[in-house]
């Protein structure tokens, strides 16, 4: 509960300030396009954090090192609360995002560490709770928060939670025996180099992936100058960081096949989980017509299918190949997510839920299988670079799947646009009966037959444009489904592994 607490606070503000832009605009007079730097800045610093855990752990001491930064990110949330100007509020977020990087990866490693090997799937499906949760109650909560009190609050009320988190880990989390310590005073030397290409790619890489959409992708010159950066300094540091001794990365894990696995099988989770919760607000409330609040009531009871299935989850995994159970969340998911490509304009809120509890389960059949299966043949030494390494991985494909996701939903709602658009002629008998029985209907309303005749062909663009919109939301579920369901073969790539009795094989 110590580790799951500070995680889920961390990973709720990946999401909480989504729903509030147009209110910390308002007050901070600026546009919400200027305001969308507020959730970016907190990402590439995360992002940039998040592989930095093992070798923080290593050189400072792991309780030190993650009490440290839960006190930074409960004081800079409170900084954010405070924040007096746009500029200000952006340089705090960044601190935000710098404390909190480390706080999964961390919390991963200690978890693993304290339960031995046959309770490790129970401890990871509770902490499991909070990372999937997070981001679904984020949105809802600060919605809630933003329209009953201020945006300020989103990040005020972290502040509690962070002290209580310092207290309980000073009295209940230590240093486990095996972690072995990095002393400068036998020789070791930090590797600034190193970490300073690692963090120059991953905030190019996350500046491209946060901004592509809204700049045009490659017709803007920051993002093709980011994407130049990112290429050469993430391709560059590979092969730096494998010469190493003790590298800031250890990318030596990856010659383990089910971490390996492992790391592809988390991108594709967390492209998915938050691809779709992207999404699905939107199409219902843009196209359905439903307030912030229907949709997180539609939303919602997918969080609950995932806290009643995680611990269902955990005791299968005592007996079960986490091979079939990952095979399982990821059909699941992808079934959720076809249903979701046959929706129409006329879908109603059961169906919308349904769908999404669906989906919602194959996430509890996920987190937990794949994490036991990544560390069953990581060295205890070695747990807190694994952990930062999945949880980049995951965040990763967070951001690539909100960023494809929005693009593929643009392009192809211009698609069907044009599509469409060409039966909108004069000599189409569908669109001249159409507007014909439109026109007699606004006539009889008291326009005149000119103005009803524009307001009718009017009235016909506007639902040619909710079509074209509701066939491209149609398509961008059916990629992502499709990918679960694509990805099903690899699974079985990955050797037999489960939370039963047993040791974990070191490297």
């Amino acid at each position: 509960m110590v580790v799951m607490l500070a995680t889920f606070m961390e990973v709720l503000d990946t999401s909480v300030a989504n729903v509030a832009l147009p209110h910390i605009a308002g007050n901070l007079s600026a546009t919400v396009d200027e305001t969308t730097w507020v959730l970016t800045s907190y990402l590439v610093a995360n992002a940039v954090v998040l592989p930095l855990g093992g070798y923080m752990s290593a050189l400072f001491g792991r309780k030190r090192f993650y009490m440290t930064c839960v006190g930074i990110f409960t004081v800079s949330s409170m900084l954010c609360g405070l924040a007096p100007s746009l500029p200000w509020l952006i340089f705090f977020r960044v601190l935000q995002g710098v404390g909190g990087g480390a706080l999964q990866p961390t919390s991963q490693a200690i978890l693993v560490e304290t339960f031995p090997h046959e309770k490790r799937g129970a401890a990871m499906a509770f902490y499991g709770m909070g990372v999937v949760l997070a981001p679904i109650v984020g949105p809802v909560a600060g919605g809630w928060i933003t329209d009953s009190f201020s945006w300020h609050w989103i990040f005020l009320i972290n502040i509690p939670v962070g002290i209580l988190s310092l207290a309980l880990t000073a009295r209940l989390i230590f240093d486990p025996p095996s972690l072995k310590r990095l002393s400068v005073k036998e020789g070791f030397r930090v590797d600034y180099l190193g970490i300073g290409i690692l963090t120059l790619g991953l905030a190019a890489l996350e500046i491209v992936l946060d901004e592509g959409q809204r700049r045009d992708w490659f017709g803007s010159n920051l993002i093709i100058a980011s994407a130049i950066v990112a290429v050469v300094c993430l391709v560059g540091v590979v092969f730096y960081l494998l010469e190493k001794d003790h590298p800031v990365l250890d990318l030596r894990l990856l010659k383990d096949r089910n971490f390996a696995m492992s790391t592809v099988m988390l991108f594709v989770l967390g492209f998915v989980l938050y691809g779709s919760l992207a999404l699905l607000p939107i199409f219902l409330q843009t196209l359905l017509g439903y307030t912030a609040l229907l949709s997180g009531q539609v939303l919602s009871p997918g969080g609950v299918v995932v806290l009643i299935m995680s611990p269902v989850v955990a005791l299968l995994l005592r007996k079960w190949d986490s091979r079939f159970l990952i095979a399982t969340g990821f059909f699941l998911c992808g079934a959720g997510l076809l249903w979701m490509a046959r929706f129409n304009l006329d879908v109603d809120f059961d169906t919308s839920m349904l769908a999404r509890m669906v989906q919602s389960s194959g996430f509890a059949f996920l987190f937990v299988p794949i994490n036991v299966a990544a560390f069953q043949h990581v060295a205890h030494d070695k747990t807190s670079y694994a952990a930062g390494m999945l949880n980049l991985v995951r965040n990763i494909g967070g951001s690539t799947g909100i960023a494809l996701v929005s693009t593929i939903l643009a392009r192809r709602t211009q698609m069907h646009q044009a599509n469409l658009v060409a039966n909108l002629l004069p000599g189409n008998l569908a669109y001249q009966g159409f507007v014909d029985r439109a026109t007699r209907a606004l006539v009889q309303h008291g326009a005149s037959p000119a103005d009803g005749a524009y307001q009718a062909q009017g009235l016909a663009y506007r639902m040619l444009i909710r079509h074209a919109s509701m066939m491209a939301f149609a398509d961008t579920f059916w990629v992502m489904g499709m990918l679960c369901l694509v990805l099903l073969p690899l699974i079985f790539l990955m050797r037999t592994s489960h939370a039963g009795p047993g040791p974990i094989a070191a490297d």
